[in-house]
C-alpha cells in the first residue's frame, strides 16, 4: 500500500504544480506504533520545487500542497513534512 500512496502523492503534486523537482519519501516505518499512525495512515516527506510557489509565504505554499492532495490528507496521510520552494530558492 505504501508504494501506491507515494505514487498517488507524486501524481497529484505533479498535476497541480508541474514541479521542476519532486521527491516524496514514505517515512512511516520510523513512526510505527505512534498513536497517530495506528489508524493505518502514513508519514511522508515532500520536497517540491515549482514556480507555482512564487510570491507565496510558506504557510500559503503548504496550504496549496494540502489542497492538491485533497482527500488523501484525511484518508491516507497522518503527517506530512513539506519543503516547498521556487526554482530561484532551490538554487
Amino acid at each position: 500500500m505504501s508504494a501506491e500512496r507515494v505514487e498517488r502523492i507524486r501524481q497529484l503534486l505533479q498535476a497541480a504544480f508541474a514541479p521542476d523537482r519532486l521527491e516524496v519519501v514514505d517515512d512511516s516505518a520510523r513512526h510505527a506504533g505512534h498513536a497517530g499512525a495506528r489508524d493505518g495512515r502514513g508519514h511522508f516527506n515532500v520536497e517540491i520545487v515549482s514556480l507555482a510557489f512564487a510570491g507565496l509565504a510558506p504557510l500559503a505554499r503548504h496550504r496549496k500542497v494540502y489542497a492538491a492532495l485533497g482527500e488523501m490528507m484525511t484518508t491516507d496521510i497522518h503527517a506530512l513534512s513539506i519543503m516547498a520552494r521556487t526554482p530561484d530558492e532551490a538554487g
